[in-house]
Order: C-alpha cells, then sequence, then structure tokens
C-alpha cells in the first residue's frame, strides 16, 4: 500500500496572514496528501513537528518579510538534526531578487502570489 506524502504546513514567525496557506493546505489535503498544519511557528518548532510527525515536506508561507531570516534557520535546524532529506516549499510574496539565495539556501521550490494550486500539487506529488 502506498502512503501518503506527508506535509507539515506553518506560517513563519508572527505572519498574520493565513488565507494562502490554508487554500494550499486544503488543496494538498485533497490531492490524498497528509497535511499538519501548525499555523504560526519558529524554526526550530516548525522542524521538531517535521521529525515527530515524519513529514516528506515542510511547506512555509510568508507574507511579512521574514523569508530571509527565517528560512535559512528553519535550514540550519534541519542541517543540525541531520534530517536534510525533508523537502522545504516556500509561498508567499517572496522579491525575485531573494528567489536564488533562498534556493542556494536549500529550499526546494518557491510559489509566489496567483500560482495555480495545480502547479504546487504537481510539484509535491512528483517527489514520491
Amino acid at each position: 500500500m502506498e502512503e501518503n506524502i506527508r506535509v507539515v504546513m506553518a506560517r513563519l514567525g508572527m505572519d498574520a496572514h493565513w488565507r494562502g496557506s490554508i487554500i494550499v493546505a486544503r488543496a494538498m489535503r485533497d490531492a490524498g496528501m497528509e497535511v499538519i498544519y501548525v499555523g504560526n511557528q519558529l524554526p526550530e518548532s516548525i522542524v521538531e513537528t517535521a521529525i515527530q510527525e515524519d513529514a516528506d515536506v515542510i511547506g512555509l508561507s510568508t507574507l511579512s518579510g521574514n523569508h530571509m531570516i527565517l528560512v535559512p534557520e528553519v535550514m540550519r535546524v534541519l542541517r543540525e538534526r541531520e534530517v536534510e532529506e525533508k523537502v522545504v516549499i516556500l509561498g508567499g510574496t517572496i522579491r525575485p531578487d531573494d528567489i536564488p539565495k533562498l534556493k542556494e539556501a536549500g529550499v526546494a521550490e518557491i510559489f509566489g502570489p496567483g500560482t495555480p494550486l495545480s502547479k504546487i500539487i504537481a510539484f509535491v506529488s512528483a517527489l514520491k
């Protein structure tokens, strides 16, 4: 029996937005993925939840501009905990200049505003 892709979905830091992350989480669930939605979290908590839940993917969401501080911190904690195999994706308002830096830090893919849900689902589905 094939296991579902497990995704931990979190909003970075104290980011007040919620709508986009909920919509993506529901689309993933509707596509057959197991989604653990944790809301606002800091990097250590996000990684700890991903480990405890045996997640394949960590989905991060941001609109507040904190991604250049908190995303590299998530990647650092993943390395420190020796769980670099977890795939990290990021969604939200990301400056184009930041995208190469975030990918260099280890983010697998970045989805900006207006990205079709089907594109996000296809990317994550292709991981298994």
